[in-house]
């Protein structure tokens, strides 16, 4: 009697990690996802005194990016810290654990605090609140691409809201090179193809760029094409976000 033959233990082998850029990206004319033009930003939301505990907090939807920011403070600074003739700011960023696809994602974002630290640092008139420190809680609810831009805009609007002295409102814009086209406010499909990214941070009525990050292979005009993208698109969401301001404020007067 013939024995039964060994069974042959299946095999398999890990996705690669590196993702292929589609073919669609490739392409001259291609169409974005969204619909949108490649110069063309997401339409936006924003809302302030989101949340009623904070001293200061504003809600922001850009396309699908839906982000929250509470600002708590001035409140006196911990003894064990030295004293300091300024105040202190501090920033922490976390996404929920349904924020992005993958669930149970949610966590603290330690490089995207520093940089939300970087950004609004330049921004606040820390004098004026000697030996004390401000909290900014960003939390993304969901990840729809552009996320840190999205956030630092939003903590810049609830420290308005919370009524913190700043130089300026501060509104930051993100460009995606794809090929051989710039793309600017880019979605997460857009960002996961992306041959570069450049963002820029800046305080709009004041012309000034308080933040600068570039990663990938860029020729020196794509480089500027893209700042001038960026900044003019900055200059724009700060006309959008001081609305807001005023009409949170007509509206806590009526």
């Amino acid at each position: 009697m013939a024995g039964k033959a060994a069974s042959v233990p299946s095999t398999y082998s890990p996705s690669p990690t590196q993702k292929k850029k589609p073919t669609i990206f490739k392409d001259v004319d291609w169409v974005r996802p969204d619909g949108r033009g490649f110069h063309q930003c997401r339409p936006a939301f924003l809302r302030t005194s989101a949340v009623n505990a904070a001293s200061g907090s504003a809600y922001v939807e850009f396309g699908n990016t839906k982000v929250i920011v509470s600002v708590f403070g001035p409140r006196e600074s911990k003894k064990a810290m030295l004293y300091s003739d300024v105040g202190r700011l501090n920033c922490n960023v976390s996404y929920t654990t349904f924020a992005t696809p993958i669930r149970g994602q949610g966590s603290d974002h330690k490089e995207f605090s520093s940089m939300l630290h970087k950004a609004l640092e330049g921004a606040i008139i820390l004098e004026t609140f000697p030996k004390t420190t401000v909290d900014v809680f960003a939390l993304v609810l969901e990840c729809g691409g552009s996320d840190l831009p999205v956030v630092i805009s939003c903590a810049s609007l609830a420290l308005a809201d919370a009524g913190i002295m700043m130089y300026d409102l501060v509104t930051a814009v993100s460009v995606s090179c794809l090929g051989k086209n710039l793309v600017i406010d880019p979605i997460s499909e857009e960002e996961s193809f992306q041959d570069g990214s450049l963002m820029i941070t800046c305080l709009p009525s004041r012309n000034e760029v308080t933040q600068l990050t570039l990663t990938g292979e860029w020729s020196t005009p794509k480089i500027h094409e893209a700042m001038e993208l960026c900044l003019d698109a900055c200059s724009k969401l700060g006309e959008i976000m001081r609305s807001c301001l005023k009409e949170a404020v007509s509206i806590s007067k009526e």
